[in-house]
């Protein structure tokens, strides 16, 4: 199993910036790509950028030049540092860890993102 623990998220005008934390733990062997998905009120849940341990990135197209994911791999903790904020990026913030051996996605507890003047 893995635990995952995100930290980071607040209340932040809009042009503002925020950075993500989501620490990993337990059998780290299990998991290769870490990511993160945010959730809007009455809203699906939905990709927001994913990084392998090679550091190869995906961004969804919402967020390209204005956040960026990164990873410390000694730490096994992934990063998120957010940019040019707007309210529409309000949302709760889940890190991501798909397990390699075909067992289900780990997923944190949600950090909560407000942008708001």
């Amino acid at each position: 199993q893995v635990q995952l623990v995100e930290s980071g998220g607040g209340l932040v005008q809009p042009g503002g910036s925020l950075r993500l934390s989501c620490a990993a733990s337990g059998d780290i062997s299990r998991i290769n790509t870490m990511g993160w998905y945010r959730q809007a009120p009455g809203k699906q849940r939905e990709l927001v950028a994913t990084i392998t341990r090679g550091r190869n990135t995906r961004y969804a197209d919402s967020v390209k030049g204005r956040f960026t994911i990164s990873r410390d791999n000694a730490k096994n903790t992934v990063y998120l540092q957010m940019n040019s904020l707007k309210p529409e990026d309000t949302a709760v913030y889940y890190c991501n860890a798909p397990d390699r051996y075909g067992l289900s996605d780990y997923w944190g507890q949600g950090t909560q993102v407000t942008v708001s003047s």
